[in-house]
This record gives C-alpha cells, sequence and structure tokens, in this order.
C-alpha cells in the first residue's frame, strides 16, 4: 500500500522507542501456530511512526510462529475508507483491519465481537472512555479493540504568549504541567472575551467553520456545552430546543471574531495558521505544534495544548478514536485476537505512543500519564495535559449521542457547521432549525 505522508499531519521525527519489557498478552486460546493472518494499518503522519507497530507486530509473529502480512493504508483520498468499503462488499480481505471512528458502527454486522479480549484489557488497563464506548459496541458486543495508533483529542492548541498579552489569560497557569487543571473561570464567555481581544489585536483564533472533520469537531464541543443534540439517544428529533438556540446565538457572536474565509477552511488550514504564526488559538491534536518544531520554532516554544472551555452544561473535547476490529470472514480470528491483545499492552501502547511523540492517545484510564507527555517539548510540558490525566473534561464526537448511524449522516454532512453558517449570514433562526430538522428526518430515514 502507498507509504506516502500526507502534510497535514506531518510531523518531525519522533523520541526514541521505548525499551520496555513487553508483558506477555493474556489471551491464548486454541492452536495457531504457523497459520496467516494480515492486517491493515491505519498509515500514521507521523514519520517513524509505522516502525513501531512493525515491530511490535514482527516480535509477536516471530513468538507465535505466525506468517504475517501487514499493510499500511492511507488515509489520503480516503483510501482506507474505500478499502473497507471493498473489503465488506466482497467479504475478502485482512483478518484486521484499522477502522476510524464511525466505521465500526457502519459495518456492525460484519464484525466478529472481541468481548473475550475486551474483558481482560479493561482489568488490566482500566475503563475506556464514554466515545469509545459508543462507538465500538452494539447491543452488547464490541465491534473492536480501541487503537492508541491515530486516536487523537482535537482540543485547544494556543499561543502562550499572544493569550498572556491580548486576552491576559496565562494558559500554563491555567493548565500547569504536573499538576491539575485551575480552569473553573475557562468559560465559554472568557473564551468569546479572549477570540475578540485576540481578533482586535490582529491574531484570531484560527476554528474554522468548514464541512471537514476539524470544523465539525469543535462544533460539536461546542453544541454539547450548551447540551443541545439535534437528535437524542432514542432517536427524536430535538433541533428545536432553546440549547441548540443558544449554540447558534453563540456561534454568531464568536464567528465576528473568527479569520473571514473560515467558511472555506480545510483540514489543513488551522495548521498553516498555527505555524505561520497568524493566530492565538487553533484546534487541533499535537500535530500542528510538532511542525511548528521543524519549520517555525519560534511558534513552537509558544504553544500549550490544554483542556476545552466549559459550557453550562460541562467542559467537552473532540475525540476521534480509530479501532482495531476482526472481519467476520477473517480465517484466522484466533490469531487475530492474540495479536489485537499483544498490541493492547501497556508496554507496547506505551511503545506506540512513543514513537508518535505524543499525538496517539490510548483510550484507557490508567494509561493518560506516560512519561511522553511529561517530558516532551519544546516548551516542557506542552503535551501533559493533552491526554485529559484528570479527566477534566468530557471526551465526545460530534452529533452524539444520536444513534451511531444517524450521527454519523449529521456529522459527515456537516449540518452543525452548515446551521452556523446559515444563521450568521443573516438567515432566520427557525428557518435554520427547520432546515436542519428537515436534514434530520432525511437521515433517520436513509
Amino acid at each position: 500500500m502507498s507509504r506516502k505522508k500526507l502534510s497535514r499531519r506531518e510531523f518531525v521525527a519522533a523520541t526514541a522507542l521505548s525499551s520496555a519489557a513487553l508483558i506477555t498478552a493474556p489471551y491464548v486460546r486454541g492452536a495457531y501456530a504457523a497459520g496467516k493472518l494480515s492486517m491493515g494499518f491505519w498509515d500514521h503522519w507521523v514519520p517513524g511512526a509505522n516502525s513501531a507497530s512493525t515491530e511490535l507486530v514482527n516480535e509477536w509473529a516471530a513468538k507465535e510462529k505466525v506468517e504475517v502480512q501487514l499493510d499500511y493504508i492511507t488515509s489520503q483520498g480516503n483510501k482506507n475508507i474505500v478499502t473497507i468499503a471493498a473489503e465488506a462488499q466482497a467479504k475478502s480481505g485482512h483478518d484486521i483491519f484499522q477502522m476510524p471512528t464511525w466505521w465500526p458502527q457502519a459495518n456492525a454486522e460484519l464484525l466478529e465481537p472481541v468481548n473475550d479480549i475486551m474483558d481482560p484489557l479493561i482489568k488490566l488497563n482500566g475503563e475506556v472512555n464514554g466515545t469509545v464506548k459508543y462507538l465500538g459496541q452494539a447491543d452488547g458486543k464490541w465491534l473492536g479493540v480501541p487503537a492508541s495508533v491515530g486516536s487523537q483529542i482535537k482540543g485547544p492548541c494556543s499561543r502562550i504568549d499572544l493569550m498572556k498579552k491580548y486576552a491576559n489569560i496565562d494558559v500554563q497557569e491555567m493548565y500547569p504541567a504536573g499538576s491539575p487543571p485551575k480552569a473553573d473561570n475557562w468559560t465559554l464567555d472568557t473564551f468569546l472575551k479572549a477570540a475578540e481581544a485576540c481578533h482586535k489585536a490582529g491574531f484570531p483564533f484560527g476554528i474554522g467553520l468548514g464541512e471537514t472533520s476539524d470544523s465539525v469537531d469543535t462544533a460539536g464541543a461546542i453544541f454539547q456545552s450548551f447540551g443541545a443534540q439535534l437528535v437524542d439517544a432514542k432517536g427524536n428529533l430535538t433541533v428545536k430546543t432553546d440549547a441548540v438556540r443558544q449554540s447558534l446565538d453563540y456561534y454568531k457572536k464568536l464567528l465576528a471574531f473568527l479569520p473571514p474565509d473560515v467558511s472555506a477552511w480545510d483540514d489543513a488550514s488551522n495548521n498553516k495558521w498555527l505555524v505561520a504564526g497568524k493566530g492565538a488559538m487553533i484546534m487541533n491534536p499535537p500535530s500542528a505544534w510538532a511542525v511548528a518544531k521543524r519549520d517555525a520554532p519560534q511558534v513552537a516554544e509558544q504553544c500549550w495544548t490544554h483542556g476545552f472551555p466549559a459550557g453550562p452544561k460541562g467542559r467537552f473535547a473532540p475525540y476521534l478514536p480509530f479501532f482495531w476490529s476482526i472481519w467476520s470472514f477473517s480465517k484466522n480470528k484466533e490469531a487475530a485476537k492474540s495479536l489485537l491483545s499483544f498490541l493492547s499492552q501497556p508496554a507496547s501502547i506505551e511503545k506506540m505512543v512513543v514513537a508518535s511523540g505524543g499525538y496517539d492517545l490510548p483510550a484507557y484510564e490508567k494509561l493518560t500519564t506516560l512519561k511522553v507527555w511529561e517530558e516532551i517539548g519544546p516548551p516542557k510540558g506542552t503535551l501533559y495535559h493533552y491526554p485529559n490525566p484528570y479527566k477534566h473534561q468530557t471526551l465526545s464526537i460530534a452529533a452524539s449521542p444520536a444513534p451511531p448511524k444517524v450521527a454519523q449522516q449529521i456529522y459527515f454532512q456537516a449540518t452543525l457547521t452548515k446551521m452556523c453558517l446559515r444563521y450568521h449570514q443573516g438567515e432566520a433562526m427557525e428557518k435554520t432549525l427547520a432546515w436542519a430538522e428537515g436534514e434530520c428526518e432525511g437521515f433517520m430515514r436513509s
């Protein structure tokens, strides 16, 4: 498969790989010696990160005497999504496929349950967050094992100097490295005032209102901060509520302080905005900061990743997990489960996280305080709060808690950001709500 890297998530080489001894996988059942296994990994944005996964798979394969074919499949041009669809239709392909966010739910009927390995992994590594459960389970069946590789939080990455100078906010004091957050005053109101101040100073927040993931993820977290849902967990339409109206009113105020072209931004735009030194904050995983380390070190040394502002209904942060799923048509399910258990051991996970320079996020609560986030820099501690070590915020995904197959349509049709733009551009509130309600009714019928 193509190994070409994408500019959006390119980063400099990560720190040296961990040398910690790997723990023996707890799941061993049946005989699969000398068998064959194929696995489709996501082709990582971080140069060098794939090598850690390859080393781990090869170590397991040598020990278990299994011949493994390992392919890295790029998400450029949605090649990984196209491959998932082709294998689902053909009912043939890799034994294991690394699926992003919504795809285990979309293929639930074709996936092997992995409860028998998830139960011991949760006992070992701690509970998983609610978004992993929402996306990774259906009818009591685990559809995949949460993969640390590629999983990410898209929280604020702020310029220390610009936030302090123009918004009078010390983000390092608010989210101190090595200590719990002191962020009671970090609210949506404070956020709006800071956006206004930085805009006035010529360094606007770089938050997109386009139709790609970064824009939708931020809108989702802000809507959830008001308790706003377009469709609730039971599948009821909940568009015409005060919470949704409050979210639209808030976004209309925020949009006045954002760059004028944000409706056309894609997932590369905010990265470029930060690296070019144009803005005081973006919402992103640490990839933009890491590119700045290479291309604009004077920007990187002023970056601090921290938590989301809190709204009336809480503090939410966009979280996008990956899953390692086993197709029901796999010819070697036992070996596949053994490999996934091995890759989910604490030492294996740490090796992959370190190889990604701290980009990858384990889903398990006991694995949010790895040394890499404490030590990596500059500035040292810049990623300490990235993995949410104090459960300071709820990790969520836009359009939840609607039934996942409906939420997926809301997400990929960018219904939330389209609503915000329609209202911002002068459409009457009730007309915008009626439009969104019609869209959601269509998603529920499809």
